[in-house]
């Protein structure tokens, strides 16, 4: 089925005006004389502008093996549309790409674009995007590892909004007196990336208008966004719902450890320690002949001694048997730790 695809009149790429004919034309260059980022985005402009009713993608493998997907451009539309409504972005905006357009972030900060008539910037997605770069935007995605790196020049972007992972408390801490709206963002490829959105000191997100939301008998969230999925996404992440349009991510069903009789939730017990260790670490279950689990504390950097008053604000279960120091944790390649992997339990 043919997709008819517009570009809106103020849409701009680097600073440049386009039609159908001259993007394809940028693509084929991309693809043909870029770099590897730059390949991505001529791929996904051909993709979007072909006569297909869908693009391809792959997922980035954070619960399981990365697999390719078919996405509708209606329900890409739709999700765009969305955004657009809740943060009240206009034509002429300027926007910031600097995530991957090889994977659902990225793409959907390109279409978002197209549609919306915004003036996007394409720059490498490494860790420092706005390194050289003293432009002021409107609207930008980021992974909470650039927002770290950029946080001398956050101010530059109006409203910042971050996925991929949670903000640690240091840096909620810095953002929180400077003058930019950071939101963070709950979603997925299948929800086409977001599908709810909350401010840095805000306890609970609220879903975007194209989602409903409720739980399973666990307690894990359900999502309906009938725009975007032609089906019921049953999610493993825990969450408190005061209402029907808003709820408080608590943590991973998966990743509940079960220590001798106890059940402990890992993310619970690592928003405790967040002040405390100012590297990135994770806690998790390793088998024991005892516990069964027994609760184990892995952190990113060289060995060296925790003082006793880190786990002061613990419970009696939640204080770790064992801590592990390891150099550089496994992650996808969009940035999400891979908490068995690196140290193989």
């Amino acid at each position: 089925m043919e997709q008819k695809i517009c570009i809106h009149p103020d849409f701009k790429l680097n600073g440049h005006s386009y039609n159908k004919e001259s993007i394809s034309e940028l693509a084929i260059m991309l693809i043909r004389d870029g770099e590897a980022h730059e390949k991505d985005l001529g791929d996904l402009i051909l993709q979007w502008f072909d006569d297909n009713d869908y693009i391809t993608l792959t997922t980035s493998g954070t619960t399981g093996k990365p697999k390719e997907i078919k996405l509708k451009k209606q329900a890409m539309e739709a999700s765009a549309l969305a955004t657009g409504e809740f943060f009240k972005l206009s034509p002429k905006d300027k926007a910031l790409l600097c995530l991957p357009a090889r994977y659902i972030a990225g793409k959907m900060m390109f279409i978002r674009a197209v549609l919306l008539g915004l003036e996007l910037d394409f720059v490498n997605p490494t860790k420092e995007p706005l390194k050289n770069n003293d432009k002021v935007y409107d609207f930008v995605a980021m992974v909470p590892l650039q927002v770290h790196h950029s946080i001398t020049q956050i101010e530059q972007c109006k409203i910042l909004i971050v996925g991929g992972a949670k903000l640690n408390e240091q840096t909620k801490k810095l953002l929180s007196g400077m003058m930019v709206d950071v939101y963070e963002t709950y979603g997925m490829t299948e929800t086409i990336t977001h599908i709810a959105a909350k401010k840095i000191d805000e306890k609970y997100f609220t879903v975007l208008p194209h989602a409903n939301i409720s739980q399973d008998e666990r307690g894990c969230l359900i999502i309906e966004a009938p725009l975007v999925s032609d089906y019921l996404i049953v999610t493993n992440d825990m969450v408190e719902m005061p209402n029907d349009i808003q709820f408080a991510w608590i943590g991973r069903h998966d990743n509940i450890i079960n220590s001798g009789g106890v059940k402990l939730i890992p993310e619970i017990i690592e928003q405790k320690l967040s002040e405390y260790i100012p590297y990135r670490f994770y806690v998790i279950g390793k088998e024991d002949a005892e516990l069964g689990q027994k609760l184990v504390l892995v952190i990113e950097h060289a060995p060296y001694i925790l003082l006793p008053e880190v786990f002061d604000g613990l419970g009696k279960y939640e204080k770790p048997k064992e801590t592990v120091f390891v150099s550089k944790f496994k992650e996808t390649p969009t940035g999400k730790v891979l908490r068995r992997e690196t140290i193989a339990v």
